[in-house]
């Protein structure tokens, strides 16, 4: 890869991985978007607002579940918080499973990574120059500790096996980082796919030991 390229990979990478890894990181959180959404819809008494986290062929259990929710509330605050954990832990399960990821239970607000803070962020302020600046100099420093730590054990890898070993485990690191990061810049712009509005595209192939 040109050095001149490098740049604008960074910057491609930077905004795929942002993209895939923002759909489903804090979907399960009391603070993220679904559970915000999922409060402001039972507060509505109307389902609309939550629809768009799950597929089409979900949202009749989606509706279902509302209704019954909705009813529930009704009986009571004891009832009521019930229900409406039930409802969350629902909605953020189906809509993890139209991403084809695990559902591991609600996390407490606040439960968020740096990254989807900082994407978040720039979302609500308009402008992502500070979040790309930010992404794509962590992945910079990324691909020289890499390549430092390579080449400097390719310079003594011939010295006894295990020295070989140590540079080989280096090499293999660096390649498979390049490699993801290819990947992610070669992959779709969009985060979901057609058969499935939720699933995220993964931003780097599944490693192997083939280096």
């Amino acid at each position: 890869m040109k050095a001149k390229r490098l740049p604008s990979l960074l910057l491609s990478t930077s905004l795929l991985l942002i993209a895939a890894v923002r759909a489903g990181a804090h979907c399960d959180t009391m603070n993220g978007p679904v559970i915000k959404d999922a409060q402001a819809a039972l507060a509505a008494g109307k389902v609309t607002g939550v629809l768009k986290w799950v597929r089409p062929q979900d949202e009749r259990e989606i509706k279902g579940l509302f209704e019954q929710v909705l009813a529930v509330r009704k009986q009571g605050e004891p009832a009521r918080t019930l229900a409406e954990r039930y409802f969350f832990e629902s909605l953020v399960r189906i809509h993890r499973a139209g991403e084809g990821a695990p559902y591991t239970g609600l996390k407490p607000a606040g439960h968020v990574e740096p990254v989807i803070a900082a994407s978040d962020k720039a979302l609500d302020q308009g402008n992502v120059d500070e979040l790309i600046e930010r992404i794509t100099k962590h992945i910079a420093e990324g691909i020289r500790q890499r390549f430092q730590t390579a080449l400097k054990t390719k310079q003594h890898f011939g010295d006894s096996i295990e020295a070989g070993r140590v540079y080989v485990r280096a090499y293999v690191d660096f390649m498979h980082y390049m490699e993801g990061l290819h990947v992610a810049a070669e992959g779709p712009t969009d985060a979901h796919s057609e058969s499935s509005p939720q699933a995220s595209s993964s931003p780097q192939k599944e490693q192997t030991d083939e280096h």
